[in-house]
Parts: C-alpha cells; sequence; structure tokens
C-alpha cells in the first residue's frame, strides 16, 4: 500500500492514501455531508461534478476545455464554497478569469447553497482527480483510483506524463519549475487545423507537420522558420507544440524570455537549476531569435543548450525574420549549426491566400462578409496577416456593436486609417528607385526598351511589386514603365511569381525587397 497522506480542509477531511474500497467510503461519507447540508438534492456528488463538466464543455467548445478545463480535479466542499484545483498557476488565474463565473452558476444549477467555487494549485501528491471527460466518466468514485497527469511545459499537452516529484533543492535558490513557470503559454487557436495552407508557406507547413508527426526526423533537426512579421512563424511553432505527441515535455518560449531567465538564474547563482531544466525537455521552441544578435553570454549559453539536446536526440524548432546565413550578428557555429537541419522559409501572401485566410477567420467568428469586402481587404492589406486579420475583427466588432451589415462602404469608413496608410506606404517611384538600386542598374532603365537580362529581370520584379505593394492598375503600371502595354505587365507579375516558386534563393531576394519598401 502507497504513502498515506491526509489534508484537512475546513469542511471535509481527505483521505488521499486510501484503496479503492475505502475510497468509495469516503466519497460515500463526503455525498451523506453534501446531501445533508441541503446542497445537492440528489446527494450525488460525483453525478453532479460530471453534469457540471459537460455543460462547461458545450458552452466553451471542445478545443477550449481540452485545454484549459479537462484537468480540474474537485478536491473539497466547504460550506457553502466548491474547491476545484488545476497542476499549474497559469491555468489557476486563466480559468479563474475566464471561467470562474461559469463554473459557479453551472454548481448553483446543481445545488442551490453554493455561493462560490475556489479554484486553486495543485498541491503535491495531486488529490482526487477527474481526468476524464464528463460524458465518459461513470463518476467521480472512479477517477479516485489514479492520479491525474500533469501537463507539458507550457501546458503543450494537457494529457501528457505523469508529473515526478522534484529533488530538493539548496536552502534559499528559486527553484525552476519544469511545469510551465518560465515557458510561455501557448494560444489555443493556433493550431495546424486552423493554419491556412497556399503556396508561400506550404512547404513550412509540411516541415512543421513533419517534426510535429516525428520528431528528431533526419535532416529536420533543428527546424529552422523564417520569414517577416505576421506571416505565420508563430502560428506553426503553437501547433507543433499542440501535435508533437504524448509522453513528450515541450518548453516553447521566446528569445527574450530564454535570456531574461538566464540572466535571473545568474543573479540568483541557480543556472545549475536552469542548465537542466531545460536540457531535460523532450523538444525546445525558440521564437524570434533574432532577439540574441549581440547578446553574446546568452548565445554562448544557448550554443551549448543547443548542443546538449541534438546529442541527446532532442528536437529544436528555431523561428526568425531571417535565413541563418543572414542572420549577421550571430556567432558562426550556432549559424552553421541552426542551417544544418531544416531550413523552410514563408514567403510573404499572395492574394489568393489572403483571401483564403479572410474567408476563415469570417466564418470561425460565424459572420456572414460579402465577397467584395473581403477582395477589397485582400487588395488593400497585403503587408501580413496579423493587420489583415487585425483589419477583419475590426470590421465584425465594428457590425455587432451598431447591428448592422459588413459592407463595403462600412468597411471603407472604419478602415479608413489603415487603409490611408497603405496607400501612401509605397509608390511606383519609390519601387523603382529601390529595385535599381538592388540590381545596381539605372533608374532610367526602368522605363527604357533595353531587354538585357540584367536589365529585363529588375524591371520584371519592380513590376510584380508594383502589383503587389500599390493599388494601381495594370495600364497605370505599364505607363509608369516605359509606357507598356497591361499585358507585359501580366506577363512580368507571373513570371516572378513561377521564378519565385522555382528559386528559393530568387524569392527571399524579392521578400527581401518587399521588406524594404513596406518599412
Amino acid at each position: 500500500m502507497g504513502r498515506r497522506e491526509k489534508r484537512t480542509r475546513s469542511g471535509l477531511t481527505f483521505d488521499f492514501g486510501l484503496n479503492s474500497t475505502d475510497r468509495q467510503g469516503q466519497l460515500h461519507r463526503m455525498d451523506q455531508e453534501f446531501s445533508g447540508s441541503g446542497v445537492t438534492p440528489s446527494g450525488k456528488i460525483a453525478e453532479a461534478w460530471a453534469r457540471v463538466r459537460g455543460r462547461l464543455k458545450t458552452d466553451v467548445g471542445d478545443v477550449a476545455y481540452r485545454t484549459w478545463l479537462k484537468q480540474m480535479t474537485l478536491v473539497a466542499i466547504e460550506g457553502d464554497e466548491v474547491v476545484i484545483v488545476l497542476p499549474t498557476r497559469f491555468m489557476r488565474d486563466w480559468v479563474r478569469q475566464h471561467y470562474g463565473d461559469k463554473l459557479r452558476l453551472f454548481w448553483q444549477a446543481e445545488n442551490i447553497g453554493v455561493r462560490r467555487v475556489d479554484v486553486r494549485v495543485a498541491p503535491e501528491p495531486r488529490p482526487l482527480s477527474d481526468d476524464d471527460e464528463a460524458e465518459d466518466a461513470p463518476g467521480l468514485a472512479q477517477s479516485l483510483s489514479s492520479p491525474a497527469p500533469a501537463p507539458v511545459m507550457a501546458e503543450a499537452r494537457p494529457e501528457a506524463r505523469p508529473e515526478t516529484r522534484a529533488e530538493p533543492r539548496a536552502e534559499g535558490r528559486p527553484a525552476m519549475d519544469p511545469r510551465g513557470e518560465w515557458a510561455a503559454p501557448l494560444d489555443a487557436r493556433f493550431t495546424f487545423d486552423s493554419f491556412v495552407v497556399g503556396k508561400p508557406n506550404e512547404f513550412a507547413y509540411a516541415c512543421a507537420r513533419r517534426v510535429a508527426e516525428h520528431p528528431n526526423s533526419p535532416g529536420f533537426n533543428p527546424l529552422f522558420l523564417y520569414g517577416g512579421v505576421g506571416l505565420g512563424k508563430t502560428h506553426l511553432m503553437h501547433a507543433v507544440a499542440w501535435s508533437i505527441g504524448e509522453g513528450r515535455t515541450v518548453a516553447y518560449m521566446s528569445a527574450e524570455k530564454f535570456m531574461y531567465r538566464f540572466i535571473a538564474a545568474l543573479r540568483s547563482q541557480s543556472t545549475m537549476e536552469f542548465k537542466e531544466s531545460l536540457r531535460s525537455v523532450d523538444v525546445l521552441m525558440i521564437d524570434d531569435l533574432q532577439f540574441l544578435i549581440g547578446k553574446d553570454n546568452t548565445q554562448e549559453e544557448f550554443f551549448h543548450t543547443f548542443n546538449a539536446l541534438i546529442d541527446a536526440g532532442k528536437q529544436i524548432v528555431v523561428s526568425a525574420d531571417k535565413s541563418p546565413s543572414d542572420l549577421s550578428g550571430l556567432e558562426d557555429r550556432l549559424r552553421t549549426r541552426l542551417g544544418c537541419g531544416m531550413v523552410a522559409d514563408i514567403h510573404a501572401t499572395t492574394y489568393e491566400l489572403r483571401i483564403s485566410i479572410l474567408q476563415a477567420k469570417a466564418s470561425q467568428a460565424g459572420v456572414a462578409v460579402p465577397p467584395k469586402v473581403l477582395e477589397f481587404l485582400a487588395h488593400k492589406i497585403t503587408s501580413n496577416v496579423r493587420e489583415l486579420e487585425g483589419a477583419l475583427n475590426r470590421l465584425i466588432a465594428h457590425a455587432n456593436l451598431f447591428g448592422r451589415p459588413v459592407t463595403l462602404e462600412g468597411a471603407q469608413e472604419v478602415l479608413h486609417d489603415i487603409l490611408r496608410a497603405h496607400d501612401r506606404r509605397v509608390t511606383i517611384e519609390e519601387i523603382q528607385r529601390k529595385v535599381a538600386e538592388h540590381y545596381n542598374i539605372r533608374l532610367t532603365d526602368m522605363s527604357s526598351a533595353r531587354r538585357a537580362r540584367n536589365v529585363a529581370r529588375p524591371r520584371q520584379v519592380a513590376m510584380y511589386l508594383a502589383k503587389q505593394l500599390t493599388s494601381r492598375s495594370l495600364p497605370e503600371i505599364g505607363r509608369r514603365f516605359g509606357n507598356r502595354d497591361h499585358t507585359t505587365v501580366m506577363h512580368a507579375v507571373s513570371r516572378v511569381a513561377e521564378l519565385m516558386q522555382a528559386d528559393s534563393a530568387f524569392a527571399e531576394d524579392v521578400e527581401l525587397l518587399r521588406r524594404m519598401l513596406e518599412t
């Protein structure tokens, strides 16, 4: 028989070392005391708890329930207060803020005597657990026989492996909690199912899925994702963390947070605990690695952590705004190691991809948005997906608040500041000048009749960027390039798009020009 431990609360006394038969008796006594107070008409706590969980799942949806509520454990009833625990402080705070009122209302529907639901962090060892889904669980009594599993770091997989007790640490040293206290939380919206795939991101998406399904595959460790702001790097990293597989510990954080935690460990003289905690994970994910440029000591620590995890056969996923070879300011030894696995870039969105993203977001919001409005947004907002989604959310919120349908005229009025900023952001003249400087040709070559490849290709790139970054029509763009016909512009746009698909170096060159023009 395992170790016995008693915990006494103000209302009821629980013994967590009981065998299955004794636990049934404990639950029966708990039922009697609870029903004797007039709180539960049926006197069945397990059934009431199962119904509360079932209503929560129906109300918030399956994804939110699995992410935040599945690991709730009913541990005590203290007078008119129900006590529920969760495995981490982050989950406790989130549930308190977002679901506390729902919990109280659903409990009051079961028993009118409940006035408050207190959500706490689970002590060790874990108390009465209820890991089963509400509709599948026969009752709380059956779940008492096995402890609830603990989450992985950053709550990446709530169903993952059991928690192990930490070893005693030196007095006065802060603990490096390997269960999410210092790793960043994951966004439940960022999954593979919600990621809209198109030609600009299909390669990065395929690589991310491969790593999620088969971590540490040859040639895919590390996985390095790079691209401009708001193109989906963070979304893919969160999706990998959610899908990486059961039984693995995932640590996801930004490079900035990695640096701050490392500095804190230095100041508190707990660097060994920091190293051990970080190197004990199965998957390390670092977002926005470019933040480490110029931070030599942090780069040194990341370099050694990188080597230790790779040598141990652990998966590493990194994102940045540039490819490893272009991250000037990182040590050469680190850049070469980052480039030795799979490097996948995410290009700027195409018009078709932007339309698909807008359609998916509108569908998720449950709002009917006319196709003309979606086309208008896809044409006008081309910089990044975040700004595109923000504009759509703004339109939907405005329509809901004032009870009006989403219209093209309304979009122009509500988004006037965003549209004005995009209209003045770049001109055809600016594009021609920047492309000419980049390819080291004369500005006059943009409108000349010369057809030499070293002139024609930059001219085609400038036409492509003019089509992507301005609202000018094809005939007007042609006139700015030496009175060329609109069919010439169409050919240039399609040709550049084909070359970007076939030649990653060329695509990166065009993307660099685009970023320079947009900033």
